[in-house]
């Protein structure tokens, strides 16, 4: 699989700036293999899966060669749904970020024709849309084809297989001769075959042949969830199974930055590795990692080269891996020496399509869980003590331990009650299991045991989840493990906090800044289902 830097293909530095901005390292597989071909002008058959980076793989050659002087239309792309167009439109939009004077607009149905007419009117470069809604401007004559140098096709055995053959023929057909034709397919059907030989010139082929790879003895596991709820998520699992040591796969060095961050504040040891850090700081880190004084290590893909350490209990795919072989190579940093490993993936929104294609090549059990409760993390965490507890009675050597008890049982207390006594020890519950009831702290439909509080700042005075969890954690000294779910709105926060805690971080917080806005903080009205 050959891997290049972006710096390694020529690139504008326009583009350069915005893929950097956009925190990507290296080329995925199909980038690499296509974007130089595309540069030269070649038409290019590209076979590849959703979630390989193709968008870039087409739309960074698309948004070097169009025009900016020219307001006219240089580029169109095709996509078989408005969803994916709007995908496509919003990547190339982050691409196109410092290219001035290139004008892109997704065209889709469901979305007013007027507005599309007006933006058309002004000069647009490249346009991304569904062979329907093309076709209706082109009955309009609100598109004129006769400057178009380049076609996509993107996902075209998917638009074929929506019957959009004639429509794209008829496109195809209204395009200058003297173009280029780009078409990426996840199959090659004999229908798209025969497209290609009818509509390009001499197309290179490229084609990602995957290795066959296993993934032995890892337990893998996904969980569905907003992108919003993961540092919660993976909170909960951390606690849940007790990890002591735990590697977490990011797809770009902001997302590192910014987990790392949010983690600390939470109260776990956590470091970030990739791309930016020096070989001086890359040694450090690795180095507490292996000692084990930092516990979680966030890392890219890049960055993670070359990590082989034994004592790797789980992997978490913080964002789902872009290539299907990312995701064997990450997960297969746990399980090593023979060792059981365990292997969780977080899956937001489309990213479910990427995580189906990683279970067809790896050909694995990747089991679909519900996220965890309080409650859940809690029993989770006694039967794993339990069955430790067994395992100890197992091996035996317990005599001195045996004496030891046999003095608190003479003092009349019953061997439920010390074992019970030990869990509950062991569990680092002392204190918390039942908190004495407040009367004046009312229900607030929070979790079990959780007070709900109102915080009178939100998105509008750029305020994030991570902002209120320092704060609290920052002005009270409750530590961030124990802050719940935290749910951000346009001029308001919700938040959850230990019932018990809760009068004493409202008197704390009083006469807090966030965001340089001073608060108002107070018991929430009960959640309404």
């Amino acid at each position: 699989m050959e891997k290049l830097k972006f710096e390694d293909l020529h690139l504008s530095r326009e583009i350069l700036k915005a893929v950097t901005d956009m925190g990507f390292e290296e080329t995925t597989p199909i980038q690499s293999q296509s974007i130089p071909y595309i540069l030269k002008g070649r038409d290019v058959i590209g076979q590849a899966q959703t979630g390989t980076g193709k968008t870039a793989a087409f739309g960074i050659p698309a948004l070097e060669m169009a025009d900016p002087e020219l307001r006219r239309l240089q580029v169109v792309i095709l996509c078989p749904t408005r969803e994916l167009a709007i995908q496509v439109a919003e990547e190339m939009k982050r691409l196109s970020k410092y290219k001035r004077g290139i004008e892109i607009l997704p065209i889709y149905g469901g979305q007013p024709i007027e507005r599309q007419l007006r933006v058309l009117k002004k000069g647009v470069q490249i346009i991304i849309g569904t062979p329907g809604r093309v076709m209706d401007h082109l009955e309009r004559r609100t598109l004129r084809m006769d400057g178009v140098k380049m076609v996509i096709l993107d996902e075209a055995d998917e638009m074929l297989d929506m019957g959009f053959r004639e429509d794209i023929e008829t496109i195809l057909k209204q395009v200058p001769k003297q173009r280029q034709t780009i078409l990426f397919s996840a199959t090659m059907p004999r229908a798209i075959l025969d497209l290609t030989k009818k509509y390009q010139n001499d197309p290179q082929m490229i084609k990602l042949v995957h290795k066959e790879m296993t993934v032995p003895k890892i337990e893998q596991f996904y969980f569905e969830v907003k992108e919003q709820a993961k540092p919660e998520v993976f909170c909960r699992l951390m606690d849940t199974y007790n990890l002591k040591l735990s590697l977490v796969f990011c797809n770009t060095k902001r997302r590192v930055d910014e987990l790392v961050e949010t983690l600390k504040a939470r109260g776990y040891p956590a470091e970030g590795l990739h791309g930016d850090l020096s070989q001086q700081q890359r040694d450090r880190v690795m180095s507490r990692f292996r000692k084990g004084t930092v516990e979680i290590l966030v890392a890219t893909d890049v960055a993670a080269r070359g990590i082989d350490v034994e004592d790797i209990e789980a992997v978490f795919n913080y964002d789902v891996p872009q290539d299907e072989e990312y995701y064997v190579h990450r997960i297969g940093r746990t399980a090593r020496a023979g060792k059981a490993g365990r292997a969780f993936t977080f899956v937001a929104g489309r990213d479910i399509y990427k995580m189906k294609d990683i279970q067809k090549y790896t050909r694995a059990k990747i089991i679909s869980q519900k996220v965890p409760s309080i409650s859940d993390v809690e029993e989770v965490r006694t039967n794993l003590l339990l069955e430790k507890v067994k395992g100890t009675i197992e091996e035996g050597h317990l005599g001195k331990y045996i004496t030891w008890v046999e003095r608190i049982l003479a003092e009349d207390y019953t061997s439920l009650d010390v074992a019970a006594a030990l869990l509950k020890i062991g569990m680092d519950e002392k204190g918390k299991e039942e908190p004495a009831r407040d009367s004046n702290v009312r229900d607030t439909g929070a979790a079990s045991g959780m007070a709900r509080l109102f915080i009178n700042v939100g998105t509008r005075q750029r305020v994030q989840a991570k902002d209120i969890l320092g704060s609290i954690a920052g002005e009270t000294g409750v530590s961030g493990k124990l802050i719940g779910a935290i749910d951000v709105f346009d001029d308001y926060t919700f938040v959850e906090v230990p019932k018990e805690s809760a009068k004493d971080i409202q008197h704390a917080m009083k006469d807090v800044r966030i965001k340089g806005r001073r608060i108002n903080i107070e018991l929430a009205s009960r959640k309404v289902s």
